[in-house]
């Protein structure tokens, strides 16, 4: 293992580091929604056996778990905007490099005797490309404050009672309208299998 990283190398590692981060919350997002559904499966037993104390804590329980989500989905959203951010950087230093080499370039080529103005661009390049990064470094240590901001703010937007209420209540109404579908389709079934009997009676 090399003792110093090249800077190319140090990007790739950052990059890295940005997506698997991405991916953490991606993967808990969608365990929040695998969490939702079954607490809300479990509000609906709750409710059909009649215990409103357990009720009543899967519903908080499933109160907490959207906000949780919430909160992931704005995280993840502020990670992939620095993401953005972080490449147009790289892009606008890629830039500046390129134009301090064609500099450089083409004043050999014209037999330019300047070199110390081609120096001192290239340096003011690099010092550019530098502070460019620094910025966005310090962009991406802020997403952990914005995630504590998140997660204030989304506690005073978390859902009433009476919303997770309807979202329980819609979930058991689509389960019974599914039972009853089924149940149609298995009487259609067995007229049919009734009526082909008494025809060959």
């Amino acid at each position: 293992m090399a003792l110093f990283k090249s800077s190319e190398e140090r990007r790739i590692e950052r990059e890295m580091k940005i997506r698997q981060g991405i991916r953490r919350i991606e993967r808990a997002i969608r365990e929040q929604n695998k969490f939702t559904d079954e607490f809300v499966n479990n509000a609906h037993k709750a409710r059909a056996i009649g215990d409103e104390n357990q009720y009543r804590f899967i519903r908080n329980s499933l109160k907490k778990t959207l906000t949780l989500r919430k909160v992931l989905e704005r995280q993840l959203l502020a990670v992939k905007n620095a993401l953005v951010i972080k490449r147009q950087a790289e892009a606008s230093a890629d830039f500046t490099q390129a134009m301090g080499l064609m500099a450089s370039e083409i004043g050999k080529l014209f037999g330019a005797t300047d070199m110390a103005k081609t120096q001192a661009d290239w340096e003011r390049a690099m010092i550019q490309s530098q502070t460019m990064e620094e910025r966005v470094n310090m962009f991406l240590d802020s997403i952990e404050d914005m995630a504590e901001q998140d997660a204030d703010l989304a506690s005073s937007e978390s859902a009433s009672d009476e919303e997770i209420d309807r979202l329980i209540a819609a979930e058991a109404d689509a389960a019974q309208a599914k039972e009853m579908s089924k149940l149609a389709e298995l009487r259609a079934e067995l007229d049919s299998l009734k009526g082909q009997g008494e025809k060959q009676k």
